[in-house]
């Protein structure tokens, strides 16, 4: 949709499982083409408020639309805009990385040509060429969540949900996931959300942050006006050119120089 509405728009989203609240009257708004990164401890509600916006599962209460749609009443129409890399990986380990996502683009209506040729692009965009025609099951961890990514991917997605993308890979896996959802945000104009536990993780990749806890937001903005709101003691360790450490403890009064 081509209108002035957010690709994202969460208003008072509840959901509980028996006596457990999860979501407790959520409020998000994402702009088109950004990168919502949605931080905050395990149980914190964050993987149940992507469910929901991806018609996994049903709100108790409040509202949600995707592109416009409501993710309930238009269940379809969100689905068939939005793509999803979830916690666990939804690859068929049996098939080849090539037949992963040309499978992928035939369930999404691709005519065979278009699903071959999105599937070699989608490949080499990803790092993944060289292992095309290998089994998915001897693929490392960090390239089983490329794949991943890249099935979420294959129908050009207006919207991603990402939920926790980097959770145990290597840290050259990571970097290259991280290079990877910028560029699907700052060149392709996707809207991304992303879940992580990693500060670092959010800092880098989104242009605003939603802090969740106990199924509420509990404070968002950008990522340096959250950090100009943190308060406390720096720690600054320095390495002169003899070797020698010097601490600096900067207080609030003023700075202990310990030698």
């Amino acid at each position: 949709m081509a209108d002035g509405r957010p690709a994202i728009l969460v208003e008072g989203l509840t959901k509980s499982f028996g006596n457990v609240h999860a979501l407790r009257g959520i409020d998000l708004s994402v702009p088109r083409g950004t990168v919502l990164g949605v931080l905050g401890p395990n149980g914190a509600g964050k993987t149940t408020a992507v469910r929901i916006l991806t018609t996994l599962l049903e709100p108790d209460g409040g509202r949600a639309e995707v592109e416009g749609y409501d993710v309930v009443r238009e269940a379809a129409a969100v689905r068939r805009t939005i793509g999803l890399a979830g916690q666990s990986a939804a690859i068929q380990e049996e098939l080849t990385g090539r037949e992963n996502l040309e499978i992928i683009g035939r369930l999404y209506h691709l005519r065979w040509p278009q699903a071959r040729s999105r599937a070699v692009e989608l490949l080499e965009q990803f790092g993944l060429a060289d292992a095309a025609d290998r089994a998915a099951k001897t693929y490392s961890g960090g390239m089983q969540r490329r794949l991943d990514v890249a099935l979420g991917l294959v129908h050009r997605p207006a919207v991603l949900f990402l939920d926790e993308p980097t959770t145990g890979l290597d840290p050259e896996s990571r970097a290259a996931m991280w290079q990877e959802i910028a560029r699907l945000a700052a060149i392709e104009g996707m809207t991304v959300l992303l879940t992580t536990h990693y500060l670092e993780e959010a800092d880098r990749l989104a242009s605003r942050l939603a802090i969740v806890d106990r199924g509420r937001v509990v404070t968002s903005g950008t990522p340096d006006e959250l950090k100009g709101e943190l308060r406390g003691d720096v720690v600054r360790v320095e390495i002169d050119g003899l070797g020698a450490i010097e601490n600096h403890v900067e207080a609030a009064s003023g700075a202990v120089r310990i030698e």
